[in-house]
């Protein structure tokens, strides 16, 4: 027998469809900060594309798995029940490598800051790109201790919040293939 509503916290479509525009907005929004302000807080150059990057894919699978249960799509709902675990894991050893560089760069990040935004005279993008904008001094106005915990806090979050996408997909799924199975209220009853 099957629980239906076993560990959700929201209605399991509406609630999932919710979820996956929840978190496609904030991996977008997450996306564009990192590809735009990410060269302030990380110093090696692909690093802060390559970590935008990610969360663009995270917001284009949110955003599959978003038309995929608005459609009741069983196709797509597998694809997305396969991508997911991928996209965890990816998005799980992102989420290590940015604490290990935040951490390392904490020196970096109080200097640019403590210079009125400038850019790290050691930084890549200070080779590459020399037309650069300054660091918003709101980075800047908390201590850093307390912004690198709010990252690090903030990519935990996102990883739980994937998983328990990705338990909503699955669940979808299981309904979707156990609903062949189901009886109409003319046949029986709805579970026969």
């Amino acid at each position: 027998m099957w629980c239906d509503n076993c560990l959700l916290l929201l209605p399991l479509r509406a609630g999932a469809i919710a979820w996956s525009l929840l978190i496609s907005v904030y991996s977008i929004a997450g996306g564009i900060i990192l590809l735009e302000y990410g060269m302030f807080l990380f110093f090696v150059y692909p690093e802060w594309d390559i970590y935008g990057g990610i969360s663009l894919l995270v917001a284009l699978v949110a955003i599959v798995n978003l038309i995929a249960l608005s459609n009741r799509s069983y196709i797509w709902i597998r694809v997305c029940k396969f991508l997911w675990p991928f996209v965890i894991v990816i998005c799980a050893i992102r989420t290590i490598i940015m604490m290990v560089e935040l951490g390392r760069g904490e020196d970096n990040i109080t200097w640019e800051c403590d210079n009125g935004g400038q850019l790290w005279p050691g930084s890549a993008a200070s080779v590459i790109n020399t037309t650069t904008t300054t660091l918003p001094l709101t980075f800047c106005e908390p201590a850093f201790s307390t912004l690198s915990r709010a990252f690090t806090v903030s990519l935990v979050i996102d990883i739980a919040c994937q998983i328990y996408m990705f338990f909503l997909t699955w669940r979808f799924s299981k309904r979707l293939e156990h609903y062949a199975d189901m009886k109409g209220p003319f046949s029986g009853g709805y579970y026969a």
